[in-house]
């Protein structure tokens, strides 16, 4: 670790300079600019030797890096490291494991030619993605639908095993997770719907509208994929006499819509792959508890705490 002291501190750049300008400059023997500087007469020597051939950079503590270091990883290699993630979109341990190399040293090459994570890359391009976040809550809103198997009485495959859970399973449908998620707090409004018509959806809207107003959000903005209900008239009237913009993702660019695609993951596995439930009313009564945990006391990363934190009106922060 790199030990960082001020700047004029004695025997950093500043303090190093003077009894090397007495040496050089004044004329004073070594001893007598040590015993005034209370150093060294090697200590002043070599200040002053440093001094004389490169003047105040010489001051300046020289980097610790080695000139050569014959143990380091050949170009060609590092270039075949480099191509493989490019190319195939490998981890360090699989281009590792691959060309025969430490995971840990195909990191650092990776690292040392700035090399994005991959889940910071698109998929399908293999492009950087470009991390944005509103500056204000309601600035944007992330809405999207997602399909989830509804669980049959006396559990699924989970608990059952696959054949029987299978069985089960062949007459219980389908539930719709309609999700609202603010991009600036990460302020989540969820619910568990029967379908994703246009009228089922715009009901949604108005109740998560509700929500984000109660909370003192006022919404300007909403981001949909493009469902054929974020498509119809009665979305776009909707929005419209809210005085709400309304704007969809590119086609077949779900990470457009990023925030609330990393919703539904999170929504997954921490609700409702989370246990093994044995009918869909266990499953639905945990969800309730889920999505209040999430909103005021699950730490999200991103936002440095929960998303209530960003939200001072928010009303059972605490609760």
């Amino acid at each position: 670790m790199a030990h960082i002291t001020h700047a004029n501190a004695k025997f950093t750049p500043a303090g190093r300079l003077m009894p090397a300008r007495c040496v050089v400059d004044d004329g004073w023997p070594l001893r007598r600019a040590a015993e005034r500087f209370q150093t060294s007469v090697s200590t002043a020597r070599r200040w002053a030797n440093r001094y004389r051939a490169r003047g105040r950079a010489g001051m300046v503590d020289a980097s610790s890096r080695p000139d050569r270091r014959p143990r380091r990883t050949p170009t060609r290699r590092e270039r075949r490291v480099v191509k493989l993630r490019c190319t195939r979109r490998w981890g360090p341990a699989r281009i590792a494991g691959h060309l025969g190399m430490h995971a840990s040293t195909v990191y650092r090459i990776l690292t040392r030619y700035g090399c994005a994570r991959l889940d910071h890359t698109d998929r399908a391009t293999g492009r950087t993605v470009r991390r944005y976040e509103h500056a204000r809550p309601g600035e944007l809103v992330h809405v999207d639908i997602k399909k989830l198997g509804n669980i049959p009485d006396g559990g699924g495959h989970k608990v059952l095993g696959r054949p029987q859970g299978r069985k089960n399973r062949s007459k219980t449908g389908y539930a719709y997770l309609h999700n609202a998620v603010d991009d600036h707090s990460r302020l989540a409004y969820t619910e568990i719907l029967a379908d994703e018509k246009k009228e089922t959806a715009a009901a949604f809207w108005q109740r998560a509208q509700a929500y984000f107003a109660s909370a003192g959000i006022t919404v300007e903005r909403v981001l949909t994929d493009n469902g054929m209900c974020y498509r119809s008239h009665l979305w776009r009237d909707l929005l419209t006499d809210q005085q709400i913009k309304h704007k969809r993702t590119r086609p077949y660019r779900p990470q457009t819509n990023g925030k609330v695609e990393r919703f539904n993951r999170i929504l997954l596995e921490e609700w409702a792959y989370a246990r093994p439930y044995r009918s869909e009313t266990d499953k639905r009564e945990a969800f309730q508890g889920w999505l209040h945990d999430y909103n005021h006391h699950r730490f999200h990363t991103a936002v440095g705490g929960p998303p209530a934190s960003r939200v001072p009106n928010l009303s059972g922060q605490y609760s």
